[in-house]
């Protein structure tokens, strides 16, 4: 039989075990609210491939089944609430959100686009964001490169009453730019919402330069510009005098962790 000093010893070290495993889970959790990255790694990385494994379903999937259970059909502001209360109380999704998504509603009012572009889809979110804004006669185009989440957005806009306002066009935006004016009979954009890769933020300003869709007062508005950044779009567009910048500070989100847009009017 173990004596009881062996058992003791057990117990405390089990006990000593435990504590560390507490200790680390709470270091973890304080990382996860105040760190990008350590959120980052948590929600797109673990927490979302154990729950895509366990439910056989992807979290865009999820996103769009709670948003047809307990949205209303037809209400652009109903969907984007029901989004925004899935993403910061279920599962965070990278959507531009409701804090800066007051930003995008401001820039777009403000611009009263007649022709608007959107560069990554997603699920839909900033589509129905920018779209329920629109006058009539005005139209949305929204890339998308994942065929997965260009399929969620289309079933996502639908729902939401505004798909006679925006035009889904998948692939990638280097190859979709050139094809606006010919394929899709668009002279210039009066307003342009980069929310894609980060490292095609500057090429595909570049290219839209390079195709003229640009004119003398198109709004180029950019997100995530401080997390995950874009320090080279960054570079381009302050230190280029054919744009003039400003800077909207906010939060990452769903999240604390500190964010930006960026405004950059063309100037010609």
């Amino acid at each position: 039989m173990r004596s009881l000093h062996e058992m003791l010893e057990s117990s405390s070290v089990l006990l000593f075990i435990v504590f560390i495993l507490l200790f680390v889970l709470l270091v973890f959790v304080v990382l996860i609210r105040k760190n990008g990255t350590a959120a980052l790694i948590w929600n797109e990385i673990i927490r979302e491939k154990i729950t895509n494994f366990i439910m056989n379903q992807s979290k865009e999937q999820r996103i769009l089944n709670f948003v047809l259970q307990n949205a209303v059909r037809g209400d652009p502001c109903s969907v984007l609430d029901t989004i925004d209360k899935y993403c910061s109380q279920k599962e965070w999704a990278m959507n531009v959100g409701d804090e800066k998504g007051l930003i995008l509603d401001k820039t777009v009012e403000e611009v009263n686009p007649s022709v608007a572009l959107e560069l990554g889809t997603y699920c839909g979110y900033s589509a129905v964001r920018i779209a329920r804004l629109l006058k009539a006669g005005a139209y949305l185009l929204t890339v998308e490169f994942n065929p997965e989440f260009a399929a969620i957005a289309k079933q996502m806009i639908e729902f939401a009453g505004v798909q006679d306002k925006v035009k889904l066009l998948e692939g990638p935006s280097e190859e979709i730019i050139p094809q606006l004016k010919k394929k899709y009979e668009v002279d210039t954009l009066d307003f342009v919402f980069l929310d894609h890769w980060k490292d095609r933020y500057t090429p595909d300003t570049v290219l839209l330069q390079e195709c003229n869709l640009l004119r003398k007062g198109s709004v180029l508005l950019a997100d995530n510009i401080i997390f995950p950044g874009a320090p080279e779009f960054l570079n381009y567009i302050r230190n280029n005098p054919h744009f003039q910048c400003t800077n909207y500070p906010s939060h990452l989100e769903y999240m604390k962790v500190g964010d930006a847009m960026e405004k950059a009017v063309f100037l010609g």
